[in-house]
C-alpha cells in the first residue's frame, strides 16, 4: 500500500455512505491523531484500539449520524505522495468558507486549520473534512 492515510480516509468515506456503525482500519499513530481531531470536532462518535484475528493492532472508529444521515458529508485527501501540499499559516485555504476543517501536519503535531492560524504554524495539509 503506497498511501495508508488515503486508505483510512476511503474506509471512513465508504463506512459513512454505507451507514455502518463502526469502521476498522490498521492502526498507526497518524491515523489515531486524525481520528482524535475528527472526534474533537464532532465528525465521529468515538475511536479505540483493538486487534484483529491475526493479532495486528487496529483502529476502530464509531461513526456518527444525525437524522439518519452521516455527519461526514465530504472527506478528501489534499496532499498525496506524488504531490505534497505545504502552506504557510497565512496561506492555509478555508474549507467551505469555514464550515469544514482542514487537518494539517505541523512541527507541533497534527492540528486543524484554525489552530494553525492561532499558533502561527504552517505545514503539510493532510485532508479536508466537511
Amino acid at each position: 500500500m503506497t498511501d495508508p492515510i488515503s486508505d483510512f480516509l476511503t474506509r471512513l468515506r465508504n463506512a459513512a455512505k454505507a451507514q455502518l456503525e463502526v469502521c476498522v482500519s490498521p492502526h498507526s499513530r497518524l491515523k489515531e491523531s486524525i481520528a482524535a481531531i475528527l472526534k474533537a470536532e464532532g465528525y465521529i462518535s468515538d475511536f479505540s484500539s483493538g486487534a484483529d484475528a491475526q493479532g495486528h493492532k487496529t483502529l476502530i472508529v464509531t461513526m456518527k449520524y444525525a437524522n439518519g444521515a452521516s455527519v461526514i458529508t465530504g472527506l478528501e485527501r489534499t496532499s498525496t505522495p506524488g504531490r505534497r501540499m505545504y502552506y504557510k499559516y497565512t496561506e492555509i485555504p478555508r474549507v467551505l468558507n469555514g464550515l469544514g476543517i482542514s487537518i494539517i501536519s505541523t512541527s507541533k503535531g497534527l492540528l486543524k486549520d484554525a489552530d494553525c492560524r492561532r499558533q502561527k504554524a504552517g505545514g503539510e495539509t493532510i485532508c479536508n473534512v466537511w
